[in-house]
């Protein structure tokens, strides 16, 4: 598998907060304001086995009096076998002075200049001009919402949206309490009900018997494609808003029969398109 190491920077209020939730979102394993000088260490570290392929580190001017390691660093990285990316956000300087009059947050270089705003963010962008010209991606977030951010990220890691969505199906019994974590709940108890049948109730629907007769009745592949269609054309509108995942529960009685085939069904219609497509049955082994 190969391994990617992402070394995010930039000026403050620039959104690196925001990129580095984006990155653990699509899998990253992410450390922020890492000291440069352990970088080489840490990935020595990590190399030893495949546990984390893809890894982010923020660094910023928290350390800036060694920058020079972060430079040094990437070429010994590259030798444990990972592709290092340096992706750099900025942003000019009026709109990080609204940022942070609005935040009301301390630019780390205040203090330095009697808590003038405007000279510790120029005093900043000189520090960072070197390593501004190292990065491999410069993004100016002046324009761009968090949104727009995540889209820009997504299209520089990740090459298309197959990455991003992660889709979760699980079946639940309403019985036992609908699912606090659900985006969508989805009540199935409007079909034809295995359990009054005599050699299917002990089953459940990950047995063959049962999604075949689940399957059997029309309205429940009608039921299914019309989850399908909606589905398919939401998913791709929440990647535009940010979101990156997706929780889709589906509730018959008792969570044994008739949701748990559904959810697999919609499983396995997903997989086909994203990479991240799970599931779980959570009231599956209760009677």
């Amino acid at each position: 598998m190969e391994k990617e190491l992402v070394v995010l920077t930039g000026v403050s209020g620039a959104g690196k907060s925001t990129a580095m939730g984006f990155l653990e979102d699509v899998g990253y394993y992410c450390i922020d304001n890492m000291p440069p000088k352990l970088m080489t260490t840490f990935v020595s570290i990590l190399a030893k086995d495949d546990e984390y392929p893809k890894v982010a580190i923020v660094t910023d001017v928290r350390s800036s009096h060694v920058f020079q390691h972060l430079i040094e660093s990437i070429s010994e990285i590259e030798k444990y076998g990972y592709t290092v990316k340096v992706i750099y956000l900025d942003v000019n300087d009026k709109e990080a002075l609204k940022r942070y009059k609005l935040t009301r947050r301390k630019h780390p270089f205040a203090d330095k200049f009697n808590g003038s705003i405007s000279q510790a963010i120029v005093y900043e962008k000189e520090i960072l001009s070197s390593l501004r010209g190292r990065a491999d991606y410069v993004i100016d977030t002046s324009d761009l919402d968090a949104t727009k951010l995540r889209t820009r990220l997504t299209q520089i890691l990740l090459g298309d949206d197959s990455e991003v969505m992660n889709i979760h199906c699980m079946s639940f019994g309403f019985k036992h309490g609908i699912p606090s974590e659900a985006d969508f709940v989805i009540d199935v108890r409007c079909l034809p009900n295995p359990y009054w049948v005599e050699e299917l109730r002990s089953k459940t629907g990950l047995d063959k018997e049962v999604r075949d007769y689940v399957f059997s009745f029309d309205e429940s592949k009608e039921l299914l494609k019309k989850l399908i269609d909606l589905l398919d054309f939401l998913n791709p509108l929440y990647i535009k808003e940010g979101k990156s995942q997706i929780v889709v529960a589906i509730g018959c009685t008792g969570g044994n029969h008739r949701s748990v085939a559904i959810a697999e069904a919609l499983k396995e219609h997903f997989s086909k398109k994203w990479d991240n497509v799970s599931t779980n049955h959570r009231d599956i082994d209760r009677k």
